[in-house]
């Protein structure tokens, strides 16, 4: 899950060093995954009208599906 959300990051922002995912499965039925970026890349990640996130949770709840739990996506500050 992490590698994946990381890969699609990294893939949007000018600054993929600045990108760091962190996982945390506090539930046994849910993953809360915060996401980091650095702060001049913040809205490429969200896009217009917040579209390019929630593209983003759509993939990691489809992912999470598979395994039998649900996936929340933050963007850190």
């Amino acid at each position: 899950m992490k590698e994946y959300i990381e890969f699609i990051a990294k893939s949007l922002v000018d600054n993929p060093s600045g990108v760091s995912v962190e996982v945390k499965s506090e539930d046994e039925k849910v993953y809360h995954i915060h996401l980091k970026v650095s702060p001049e890349d913040v809205g490429k990640v969200i896009g217009k009208q917040g579209k390019i996130i929630s593209a983003i949770r759509v993939l990691a709840t489809s992912v999470a599906g598979r395994e039998g739990k649900r996936a929340i996506l933050e963007i850190a500050d």
